[in-house]
């Protein structure tokens, strides 16, 4: 199948593709299936080249407005608790206060790994052989940490009491694999807190409010390249406008759904699309469908 004909090549990037990747980011950003894998995979076999890391980063800050709308409450109790505790010792006994440095702290290795390693996270890993890949083999992932992790830690799924700076530092380390289309972002994380023995939904809030800063930082450092052809495929101002807003509709409902979904579901459900999906990409791979570059 291959409907490249819909696509402006390196001259610019239609509407159609434009609503398209834009929805499916929208949709994928928040479940632990890869964002940047999706947008990878389908913006190749439906419109016959790889829209851009650059591209993909922008979009997703309709995606990180959809978090900061949905858990606005909480952003702004712990912000207040955060400013708080910095000029006051004696409000430091504080969840809320903790919680922002957990927070801070575990975007720290992501905005590292992120700078130094930017060039190879916008090429080499953009290998549609390497998401495959990585879309099974992290599908089984998931599939351990529901099987081991106990989900018996009391930590709180709404305030968040109870979660320690290891753990943030061990989720913000599992989000830098994220960089790695394929991975998932809060598949990483959530898994990472599964195995803390954190229940489901604890992990999946946490790895909500530890995406921001690293989705609003990579969005902003990449606007000025999503213009640039050399980047990947230019857009518009006004097509990455309707995409980033396209994003945050669909990312606001999904964020909704999942949090509902996994307190009751596991991550299997999940897993198994995932190697369905990275099996299909190999198949189209080996028939020369669509290219792996």
């Amino acid at each position: 199948m291959n409907t490249s004909v819909l696509a402006q090549g390196v001259e610019g990037m239609s509407w159609l593709q434009v609503v398209v990747l834009s929805a499916l980011q929208g949709l994928t950003e928040f479940l632990p299936v890869s964002s940047s894998g999706h947008l990878r995979i389908f913006s190749t076999w439906f419109f016959g080249e790889d829209a851009g890391a650059s591209f993909t980063a922008v979009v997703q800050l309709g995606t990180e407005l959809a978090v900061l709308v949905f858990f606005f409450k909480d952003i702004v109790r712990i912000l207040v608790a955060w400013l708080r505790g910095v000029v006051d010792s004696a409000r430091r006994d504080d969840p809320d206060y903790r919680l922002g440095w957990f927070v801070i702290v575990g975007s720290i290795p992501i905005a590292i790994i992120g700078f130094v390693g930017k060039d190879f996270i916008r090429d080499a890993a953009r290998n549609l052989w390497i998401t495959a890949i990585v879309l099974i083999v992290f599908s089984f992932v998931f599939l351990a940490a529901e099987r081991f992790g106990r989900q018996d830690r009391p930590v709180d799924a709404k305030s968040l009491e109870g979660l320690s700076m290891k753990d943030a530092i061990i989720m913000g380390l599992a989000q830098c694999l994220a960089l790695i289309p394929g991975v998932s972002r809060s598949g990483g994380t959530i898994s990472a807190g599964l195995f803390l023995n954190m229940s489901r939904e604890a992990a999946a809030r946490f790895s909500f409010l530890l995406a921001i800063p690293a989705v609003l930082a990579s969005g902003l450092f990449s606007l000025p390249d999503a213009f640039d052809p050399g980047a990947g495929q230019a857009a518009t101002g006004w097509q990455l406008l309707v995409g980033t807003a396209i994003a945050f509709v669909i990312g606001y409902a999904a964020i909704a759904w999942f949090l509902k979904f996994v307190q009751n579901h596991s991550l299997g459900w999940f897993a198994g699309y995932r190697i369905l999906l990275g099996a299909l990409v190999m198949i189209l791979l080996g028939t020369g469908t669509i290219p792996a570059t």
